[in-house]
């Protein structure tokens, strides 16, 4: 799918998807089967049927069956169609390690969705980007930093990535008993995760092992406890099986192992790439075929027209397109599609459910949630008084994209690094970005931005170097050999090399793409008006050269669990204060066992502390993970507070998983360790846990 950013776009979308323009609502055509999908698609003659089965399928004005464009975007925020609350980019959310703030922003973009949506019915327009059904999240695992698309997901571990997205598609989907707020998408399924350049024809060589314990837990967690309505697969192909032709991926495993009830969708061109791609095929109708008898039900692109003729001829029936519209059809029944205007309880939403004060404010918490202090010499927070004036230089200064990552909607309240410390700094400090020769501190933004990275034919795709951009580190120098204090600002969603940057400032921040409210948020928590609580989702290898072949989806040497050597681990971030840990007990529960430990504010500062949990199999297992996360939890703390964090470990948490694929239940004793960070790197205490289950 290609990839556009808002600002880019602005020109050309608002003038067509402005919200809040006056219009006459139409009639709607209701359907009166609407409570039986399935005599509805009786209904419809086999041609009818290959048109349903596209992403734009065409109105059947006979049946009341309005035309429905299937391709939406909303992976941080309305993505594509005009005016919408841009959030953190999905890397950025995955750093607050806050599962009940992601709902949060999921509802709200999901409350923005239904507003635009309504308003576009109004005008009679129902194209692409004007939907409900959302092609997202992104639970990929971001195995490998140099895929450029690794800052749509959350990050590098399964548990995290699956926790984040469950809570996602819960905020999207919402919780009414009959209708859903709007269908999720669990993408891209499965084993997908560069290189960019060839995932068109790309055959990931993957083991059972891998797949179980890496690859499939985000997505099998976005249907079994999130109940995602859709599944996207992927381009690529998993040992020598295209993914939208895969029986084993979307019948027996995704339908038949978890009970997945909705609908499985391509990535757009994924069934052309069943011919042209992989060469699975000698022709567009078995490629068609093949994607069907899978359990493929939606086409992105137009490869099933050739459906049309085939029907003439034989080779297809209209029978076997029935399974996969009822499928389809029952996801816009839940989404209201074939009832009276008024029926969901979102029909009434309008444009100031849009971009509106409350969406800005949940995203300038997200953004300050999710930022990283990786170095600190003591500068930060900068002191009230001591620094009159402050410079604030480098590309991303004023760079608007540096906010925005890829897929994002078009804001009206973007906040860029200057005016967001201005507006915290107040109006008794100077911020200059020209005469800075006679300032004591200087923020450096700097850093990459979409247009850096990304995907295959918009961003350049993966990312080649691992360093940061000789002339911002030629910025860093000028300033230290003024003698000026440095502050670096470092933008992206993927790691970089950060040491040569540590090496010339007096603290370092990871920023990431923040979100419309960035400056903002960066600007308050450089004056500690709030708090640094973010944890990196992903490891910052030391050098790219360490790393395995970027073609090899083996997982040795990859991520903090399989050994990645590491400049920054995963799950470290600093803060304004300290945190103590105390008392870990360990108690059985139903399904497995709760943690509970105190934790105490030993600084001078409120701040959130990231209690994390992680589990070492017994050794006897020769589990190949050193470690991996089992929990989260966050806590407020004001200075001298204490609390206790309970984090439920279900049985599951402690499995390992054999060369088949399939998980067990180890005797011996697992290690829980629960702390601010992986065991070792990071204050908190380890417990013994003899299996018995």
């Amino acid at each position: 799918m290609r990839t556009f950013c808002g600002t880019i776009l602005a020109a050309v979308v608002a003038t067509t998807c402005m919200v809040g323009i006056a219009a006459e609502a139409e009639k709607m055509p209701t359907v009166a089967s609407a409570a039986n999908v399935e005599e509805l698609v009786e209904k419809l003659t086999p041609e009818e049927r290959v048109g349903q089965l596209m992403m734009d399928s065409p109105a059947v004005p006979r049946l009341g069956i309005d035309a429905y464009h299937w391709w939406n975007e909303a992976l941080h925020g309305v993505a594509r169609a005009g005016l919408a609350t841009v959030f953190p980019q999905s890397m950025a959310m995955a750093a607050t390690f806050d599962a009940e703030l992601e709902r949060r922003v999921a509802d709200a973009i999901s409350t923005e969705a239904r507003a635009k949506n309504n308003l576009f019915r109004k005008r009679g327009e129902r194209g692409i980007y004007t939907g409900l059904t959302f092609w997202c999240p992104n639970v990929n695992m971001f195995r490998d930093p140099r895929w450029g698309r690794g800052q749509e997901t959350f990050g590098e571990d399964p548990f995290l990535s699956g926790a984040m997205g469950v809570a996602f598609v819960k905020g999207l989907q919402g919780d009414h008993p009959r209708y859903l707020k709007v269908a999720a998408c669990a993408k891209h399924f499965a084993v997908h995760s560069g290189p960019e350049a060839l995932r068109h024809g790309f055959d990931a060589h993957v083991s059972l092992r891998d797949l179980a314990e890496y690859y499939l837990p985000a997505f099998r967690a976005l249907v079994v406890e999130g109940g995602v309505e859709s599944v996207m697969s992927a381009y690529s192909a998993i040992n020598g099986v295209p993914c939208s032709a895969n029986k084993w991926l979307l019948t027996d495993l995704l339908r038949g192992e978890w009970g997945f009830k909705g609908h499985v969708v391509s990535d757009v061109g994924a069934v052309k790439d069943v011919l042209c791609g992989h060469h699975f095929v000698t022709n567009e109708v078995e490629a068609c075929k093949a994607a069907i008898a899978a359990g493929l039900d939606l086409c992105s692109e137009n490869t099933y027209r050739c459906l049309r003729e085939a029907l003439k001829d034989g080779r297809i029936t209209g029978g076997d397109l029935v399974a996969p519209l009822v499928r389809l059809y029952r996801t816009r029944d839940r989404l209201g599609h074939f009832d009276p205007p008024g029926s969901t309880p979102w029909d009434g939403l309008g444009a100031e459910s849009v971009a509106n004060d409350a969406h800005r404010a949940i995203a300038l918490e997200a953004a300050e949630k999710s930022m990283v202090l990786v170095h600190n010499n003591g500068i930060l927070p900068l002191a009230p008084g001591k620094y009159r004036s402050i410079g604030v230089v480098g590309p991303r200064a004023y760079d608007e994209i540096a906010l925005l990552g890829n897929y994002c909607g078009n804001s009206s309240c973007l906040v860029t690094c200057v005016p967001g410390i201005a507006g915290e700094a107040g109006p008794g400090v100077r911020v200059e970005q020209f005469s800075l020769n006679d300032v004591n501190v200087v923020v450096a933004c700097i850093g990459i931005t979409a247009l850096d990275e990304g995907e295959q034919g918009d961003s350049g795709g993966d990312r080649r170097s691992y360093g940061i951009p000789s002339s911002q580190i030629d910025l860093l120098t000028k300033h230290r050999k003024r003698g000026q204090k440095v502050i670096a600002v470092v933008f992206g969603c993927s790691p970089m090399d950060l040491k040569p940057i540590e090496k010339l400032c007096d603290a370092v921040i990871v920023a990431w793409y923040p979100g419309e409210q960035g400056g903002r948020a960066l600007g308050r928590l450089l004056f500690g008006k709030a708090n640094f609580s973010g944890k990196l989702p992903i490891t910052y290898p030391t050098s790219y050269a360490d790393l395995p072949d970027f073609k090899s989806y083996a997982m040795e040497g990859r991520t903090y669990m399989y050994g990645e050597k590491a400049a920054y681990p995963f799950g470290f971030g600093l803060s304004y204060t300290t945190f103590e840990y105390s008392g870990l007990n360990i108690e059985k529960s139903a399904d497995g066992v709760v943690a509970e430990v105190e934790v105490r504010n030993t600084g001078k500062y409120a701040g959130d502390e990231v209690v994390q949990a992680y589990v070492t199999a017994p050794d006897s297992t020769k589990d190949r993970r050193i470690h991996h996360l089992a929990g989260f939890s966050r806590v407020s703390l004001a200075p001298g507070e204490s609390k206790k964090a309970r984090i439920a470990l279900p049985k599951s948490r402690f499995e390992v998983y054999g060369d088949d694929g399939r998980p067990f239940l180890p005797d011996g004793e697992s290690k829980v360790f629960v702390g601010g960070g992986q065991p070792g790197l990071a204050p908190g205490h380890t417990a013994l846990l003899k299996g018995e289950w």
